[in-house]
């Protein structure tokens, strides 16, 4: 367990788990402490990246976070942020499928329905009847067992209810699809109405689904995430060595060594699961076989301005079932979901490209993805919409899948490395891949090295 009064501890990676780390460490071992904060890229802040568009700031990562979780709000009080907390205008989006646009439906668990009144135009008529019928056919599962969301989705409620449903809105939080997510890690409530003994799917979601609420389902910064990392990078003044790969990390008789970069009386991994697998190899195999499982998924991001008066609906994005003849994954229409962007002389919005499995969009040139989100949003609108700037970001592995049986490759996982003092994990591969997660891993990580 390391304490203050001079100790040295090493936290690799300088995404958002890596930077809330060094700033609770510096909270717990005091100004005295050396905290060194390895990056390998040039910059910190991992897949959170603001740039400037349309006359401001525009998050080109992760642009929200799920409001009901503490973390955020709670962490934005402590760096005397509150000011910086926005919300959506709460618009709903629509789903292109079937080569025309539709309402999300409502009263889903993740697109999954309860019955099929939700689905009706979404889906066709042999699809609400099987849904109707779903009640009568015998369930058969395992309590504790684990499988792909489509797999059961698809069983009970027929494949379109995955593409047209499930896939636009799983692939918007793990830029995956219903068949490589598992079902307990991306939907808990539903695998414990499923073991608790539901009868039928429908009769699960109707138990899993969280009580009517009128609190704000996302939220999001003002001036984008720049305004959270710069404050806690601040807050935790560590020593920071950008361009540093960290390769080589061995345990010592007193602590651990990072290569060249010395002795550390702790080390802090907030790297993805790949890099920790490399990391982890020497000293602890089988967490590093646990890690080295964890597949990652590619996308790539266009942000667009367009003329204030482009002919956009009246919605917060447009998200793409799978099997559509278009290459963007979803549209986010910025300016309509975000009030804060809406004084802006132009009207923004993002394109997302590239699913698990698919990481080909990372290979155009920009010119191609500007093509590409300007020809898809003229098939999803009905009208070519000239971009007057537009920004590229691409994310190589910036998302892990959380495949069938996540959940208990991460207990063993963070067992394994429970037996080595002075070491301990924090990332978007362990508990949850959103913002809010990534916080909570990384406050449990120095609660368990101080």
């Amino acid at each position: 367990m390391v304490s203050g009064n001079g100790s040295r501890t090493a936290v690799v990676g300088g995404g958002i788990s890596g930077l809330v780390a060094a700033y609770r460490l510096r909270q717990r071992l005091g100004p005295t402490a050396e905290i060194v904060l390895f990056e390998r890229g040039d910059r910190v802040g991992g897949v959170l990246h603001t740039g400037e568009l349309g006359g401001g700031p525009l998050d080109l990562g992760a642009e929200a976070f799920v409001g009901r979780r503490p973390e955020v709000p709670a962490l934005l009080r402590e760096l005397g942020l509150e000011e910086q907390l926005v919300h959506p205008a709460g618009r709903r989006p629509l789903i292109w499928a079937d080569g025309a646009t539709h309402p999300l439906p409502g009263g889903t668990l993740m697109g999954i329905p309860a019955t099929s009144m939700v689905m009706h135009g979404l889906v066709d008529a042999a699809t609400l009847a099987t849904i109707d019928a779903e009640a009568d056919r015998p369930l058969h599962w395992v309590p504790g067992s684990d499988i792909a969301v489509a797999t059961l989705v698809a069983d009970r409620f027929g494949p379109q209810v995955v593409a047209r449903s499930v896939d636009p809105l799983l692939g918007g939080v793990y830029a995956g699809l219903a068949n490589s997510i598992g079902l307990r890690s991306a939907l808990p409530p539903l695998a414990a109405a499923l073991d608790a003994g539901a009868r039928s799917l429908g009769a699960a979601v109707a138990r899993a689904l969280p009580p009517p609420s009128t609190a704000p389902v996302f939220g999001g910064l003002r001036d984008g995430y720049r305004v959270l990392l710069r404050a806690l990078l601040a807050a935790a003044a560590p020593k920071v060595e950008i361009r540093t790969a960290v390769t080589d990390l061995a345990r010592t008789a007193t602590g651990w060594r990072l290569g060249a970069a010395g002795e550390f009386d702790a080390v802090l991994l907030a790297t993805p699961a790949p890099v920790t697998a490399g990391l982890l190899g020497a000293d602890l195999p089988a967490a590093a076989e646990l890690a080295a499982g964890i597949e990652l998924s590619s996308s790539a991001l266009v942000a667009l301005a367009v003329a204030p008066d482009a002919p956009l609906p009246d919605n917060s994005g447009i998200l793409v079932a799978t099997g559509e003849p278009l290459r963007a994954k979803a549209f986010t229409l910025s300016s309509r979901k975000w009030p804060h962007l809406a004084g802006r002389d132009a009207l923004l919005l993002r394109a997302s490209f590239g699913r698990f499995g698919d990481s080909s969009p990372l290979s155009w040139s920009d010119a191609d993805l500007i093509a590409a989100a300007t020809a898809d949003l003229a098939t999803v609108t009905g009208h070519h919409i000239e971009p007057l700037d537009a920004r590229v970001q691409r994310w190589p592995g910036g998302l892990p899948q959380y495949a069938p049986g996540h959940d208990r490759r991460i207990a063993d996982l963070e067992a394994a490395v429970a037996q080595a003092p002075g070491l301990a994990l924090a990332g978007a591969y362990l508990h949850g891949v959103g913002v809010p997660a990534c916080i909570a891993t990384a406050t449990a990580a120095v609660n368990r090295l101080t």
